[in-house]
């Protein structure tokens, strides 16, 4: 299992992740957390928007897990944009999770120009907050989630340290081509959200044909197809079969015409938000 790097940092990932999205304390989050060690996880996702660091930290502390064998990736939510407010989120974050560090922190989405005349201004200053945070050792490394490359562009132009990843929705029938080949091209490292789609994802016949021909499950094809083009997957459960099975992706490979296969099959299920367009987000 090759970890992946960063080519504009010095940040490693595991091909695979934990997401947290609706786990808590109510869904056995010790046992989650406990299944997925033992499984192999080392890389945990959590985000302020999941409400879920303060029972994160109580279910590692039931695990026994020493904080600094993990890497934890936390997420500033969009009511806390501008240099104060994100130093002022993570300081929240940091106290939930009783942490010193956060291994890598995400502003969890670009402002919405449908919400924000200026959302490259306040793009920026967000930016510059989590830039000092890097500073001050709060944080390790620092990236964003479901920028577009017109965002990273306008980033760009007043960054000091560019993102060290970019997590968005990353699933087949809905990828993000012209995201996907901007990362590449920039050397940022890519995390993939809901790389198992929706449950129309994994009735896609090109998905089951080729998971019948593997002797692998839909879900498998999705993960190994996207870990093949670089991206680091971060799949949700809270079953510890589905977490052995979202982990045993390494024992095949798919052919380049498979994975041709695959980035041709059409939208079939997913969130598809749009970050230039998304309202509710604030």
């Amino acid at each position: 299992m090759e970890w992946k790097k960063t080519e504009n940092n010095t940040l490693t990932l595991p091909p695979v992740g934990l997401g947290t999205w609706q786990l808590n304390a109510r869904n056995g989050f010790a046992e989650v957390i406990s299944a997925a060690w033992e499984t192999g996880y080392r890389l945990f996702d959590l985000a302020a928007a999941y409400s879920n660091e303060i029972a994160f930290r109580k279910a590692l502390a039931e695990t026994g897990i020493r904080r600094e064998e993990l890497l934890l990736s936390d997420k500033v939510w969009n009511t806390y944009r501008g240099c104060g407010a994100v130093r002022e989120a993570c300081k929240a974050s940091l106290h939930k999770l009783k942490t010193d560090y956060i291994d890598l922190y995400l502003v969890h989405w670009p402002a919405s120009p449908a919400l924000h005349e200026d959302w490259r201004e306040l793009n920026a200053d967000t930016w510059r907050g989590m830039e000092s945070l890097l500073d001050e050792g709060l944080v390790r490394h620092i990236g964003v989630c479901n920028f577009k490359p017109h965002h990273l562009e306008e980033l760009k132009k007043t960054a000091r340290i560019m993102p060290a990843v970019n997590q968005f929705e990353f699933h087949p029938g809905y990828w993000q081509r012209e995201n996907y080949d901007y990362c590449r091209a920039q050397g940022i490292l890519m995390e993939g959200s809901s790389p198992l789609g929706t449950g129309e994802v994994l009735q896609n016949e090109t998905l089951q044909r080729i998971a019948a021909a593997k002797g692998k499950s839909a879900a498998q094809v999705c993960l190994r197809w996207a870990n093949q083009k670089g991206v680091v997957v971060i799949p949700k459960t809270a079953h510890a079969e589905r977490l052995r099975e979202n982990m045993d992706i390494f024992d095949f490979t798919l052919s380049d015409d498979e994975i041709r296969a695959i980035d041709a099959v059409p939208f079939c299920g997913g969130l598809a938000d749009d970050a230039d367009e998304v309202t509710r987000f604030g």
